[in-house]
């Protein structure tokens, strides 16, 4: 009986050990997802900024054109304004 229960308690450590073996493994499969996600979110975040950043860039770019294109249509108007004076003037 001693034989037959070393047996089973040799089974059973078998067994155990076994399982602790796959909970190792799906441990270091949760970790490795886990740092996975968190580099993909960091990924994102730094993504976005880029593109924060090169949203506020284009406004000032805009901004920029939209002044220069203000400029030019008063230009513009003197221009037609000296050419009206100068047709009149004939």
């Amino acid at each position: 009986e001693i034989a037959e229960f070393q047996g089973v308690v040799g089974g059973l450590i078998d067994m155990v050990d076994q399982l602790a073996k796959e909970v190792e493994k799906e441990i270091m499969k949760a970790i490795g997802a886990r740092n996975q996600l968190q580099s993909v979110a960091k990924q994102r975040e730094a993504q976005q900024q880029q593109l924060q950043a090169l949203i506020a860039e284009k406004r000032v770019q805009l901004e920029r054109y939209r002044i220069q294109y203000e400029a030019l249509l008063k230009v513009e108007a003197e221009q037609n304004e000296f050419i009206e004076q100068f047709v009149l003037q004939k």
